[in-house]
């Protein structure tokens, strides 16, 4: 009954919210081209190295260029540690995005992986 109540407050409520997804996790949907990978942070951040393959769209900036994203496949959203990607994240799933990831950990996580980098 909790987790009924509450479910959606942590991300695990119902079908419409954003699920978490490991940096090795992304690099695989993203890598096959099953995905699209978009970068929350700042300009600035994002210039100073990224996950390969992430599109920069800063969080100030995402909900007026939704429209470049397709609604129907997969997306997964990256920030520095995990918390913008997660207000990135909420802010697809509330309109209308499927299937909508964030990136656990971020791009801190993606590099300490050793996962594909840009500059």
């Amino acid at each position: 009954m909790i987790k009924e109540m509450f479910g959606s407050m942590f991300g695990s409520g119902s079908a419409a919210d954003f699920k978490n997804a490991s940096v090795r996790e992304t690099a695989a949907a993203v890598s096959a081209g099953r995905a699209q990978f978009v970068d929350v942070r700042s300009k600035s951040e994002y210039a100073g190295g990224h996950a390969e393959n992430a599109v920069n769209v800063p969080l100030d900036q995402l909900e007026r260029n939704l429209d470049k994203f397709d609604r129907d496949k997969p997306v997964y959203v990256i920030c520095q540690s995990g918390m913008r990607s997660q207000r990135g994240a909420t802010i697809f799933v509330s309109n209308g995005f499927s299937e909508v990831y964030n990136v656990a950990g971020g791009t801190s996580a993606w590099m300490s992986e050793g996962l594909p980098a840009e500059r």
